[in-house]
């Protein structure tokens, strides 16, 4: 039945499978940190010549997609960022990041200190709030470039 269930998602777009490290060595292009030592909170990131880049949390993930310009410019990226995806944090699906929520202020921290807790829906991010706190649920568009600065303070 499970199986059934996850090809009607997948023939419908809404079923993307997990995020897996693509390279073993590869570390992050913001933190400088191994991908495979935080596999939990692995995202990636889709560049128009088809390559993938893949970054140990979504505070990672999202400076370089708020800052695309410099990254190019430093060789950090080869193209502009065309899709970006996360993992829901409790079930590990990979999930559109536009499309997803994500949890701010929560106990638990992030490979680089303070981070956003991706969720699929708004759900999954209350049940992780309730037994691991947090101060709000926010959806991408909320996501500003201020706010990735101050969880990097």
């Amino acid at each position: 039945m499970k199986r059934l269930l996850i090809l009607a998602l997948i023939s419908y777009g809404l079923y993307a499978g997990e995020i897996k490290i693509t390279d073993q060595n590869a570390t992050d292009a913001v933190y400088v940190l191994p991908l495979k030592k935080y596999p939990k909170w692995l995202t990636e990131a889709e560049l128009a010549n088809g390559k993938k880049v893949q970054f140990v949390s979504v505070k990672s993930m999202m400076t370089v997609y708020q800052h695309q310009a410099y990254f190019k410019k430093h060789k950090f990226i080869d193209a502009n960022i065309t899709k970006i995806y996360i993992q829901d944090f409790t079930s590990g699906r990979k999930v559109d990041a536009k499309k997803a929520v994500y949890l701010f202020g929560s106990r638990i921290a992030g490979p680089h200190g303070d981070d956003l807790i991706p969720f699929e829906n708004i759900d999954n991010a209350k049940i992780f709030m309730f037994k691991n706190g947090g101060t709000k649920i926010l959806r991408f568009n909320k996501l500003t470039k201020g706010l990735i600065r101050y969880l990097d303070m």
